[in-house]
């Protein structure tokens, strides 16, 4: 009898739980309902950007896997503030990301109140790419056809030699500053409000060189309106053969390359975490969105959550030491 009891309370649960909407059922496990609805991307940056072009890439391929639609918003500021401070004002929910780059780990040592915490207002998802490093780039009036006789024009000339960037903490400024410590030159900083003004400016002769993106410097190398002496990564280019990685020139240790990541809120559940971890890592293996990667000149780096805290935290600390032997005041 007790057996038979048994049996007909199962199936009487089994019908009562048949009967409930999909919501009720997985309401004591809102991960397997995960996600319910439209996910944001939050860039800090406007529109037809690096860092906007990466996150819509991204954001169309992984929606497939995600079965909802993953939307791009932009909230353009100096040093994408205004997008971080949203992203670290949401709900810890796993329906807002922030799409950024090295800008995150720079800001701290740069800017004295900063709005939001770079690490405690924020859950890394992964480190998903990195550039195939930055241009060594100089106008043709510059005579130096390589980055040893750059070098010894600079450091016969300290302090005349005019390099712009996107602006102060910007990754052009800090990977020339990075090179002229390696290099033991003294460049003079030109800041700008974006990357696109200080192009301009070179290209006309107005500055000496930059540290531009690989992508960005391509068009006008190829055209002869600038010189490429060197790339910052550990390997050439494939689109510049011929150009030789700063390190193999000469200047020893100097290695850097502007890189993009994904964070959620602090709070936000382990599981939202390694769902987007997972979904990221996903679409960067699709063969289209992968050319696609390559043709803006990224190298796909997909990280654990864990490698990406590691990443940014030394990062931090070797920004913190560039910032004081430059002699940056934060502001």
């Amino acid at each position: 009898m007790k057996r038979k009891q048994f049996v007909q309370s199962l199936a009487g649960a089994a019908l009562v739980a048949l009967a409930l909407p999909a919501g009720a059922q997985t309401a004591q496990d809102p991960a397997a309902a995960y996600p319910s609805k439209p996910i944001r991307i939050v860039v800090g940056y406007a529109p037809g950007g690096a860092n906007d072009i990466l996150a819509r890439i991204l954001a169309q391929k992984m929606q497939e896997g995600l079965g909802r639609e993953v939307v791009v918003e932009n909230k353009p500021s100096t040093g994408a503030i205004v997008g971080s401070v949203a992203v670290a004002n949401a709900a810890p929910d796993g329906y807002t990301l922030l799409h950024s780059s090295n800008s995150h780990t720079t800001l701290a040592s740069l800017i004295k109140n900063l709005p939001y915490d770079p690490v405690k207002d924020f859950v890394p998802v992964s480190l998903l790419l990195r550039s195939v490093g930055f241009v060594l780039a100089v106008h043709p009036s510059v005579p130096a056809r390589s980055v040893k006789e750059f070098v010894a024009l600079a450091r016969a000339h300290p302090g005349t030699l005019n390099y712009g960037s996107g602006g102060i903490g910007n990754t052009m400024h800090f990977a020339a500053e990075q090179f002229s410590m390696a290099a033991g030159t003294k460049l003079m900083h030109v800041p700008y409000k974006g990357s696109g003004q200080a192009v301009v400016d070179l290209v006309g002769g107005r500055i000496e060189l930059c540290f531009l993106s690989a992508r960005s410097a391509l068009a006008h190398v190829r055209a002869g309106k600038l010189r490429a002496l060197g790339i910052s990564a550990r390997e050439r280019w494939s689109e510049l053969p011929d150009v030789p990685t700063i390190e193999e020139a000469g200047v020893k240790g100097f290695v850097t390359a502007a890189w993009y990541g994904f964070w959620f809120p602090a709070g936000t559940p382990n599981e939202y975490v390694t769902r987007i971890n997972t979904e990221a890592a996903k679409a960067m293996e699709d063969p289209a969105t992968r050319r696609k990667l390559v043709d803006e000149g990224l190298v796909t780096v997909a990280s654990t959550p864990q490698a990406f805290v590691t990443a940014i935290a030394e990062e931090i600390e070797m920004n913190r030491k560039l910032v004081a032997r430059i002699g940056l005041t934060p502001q």
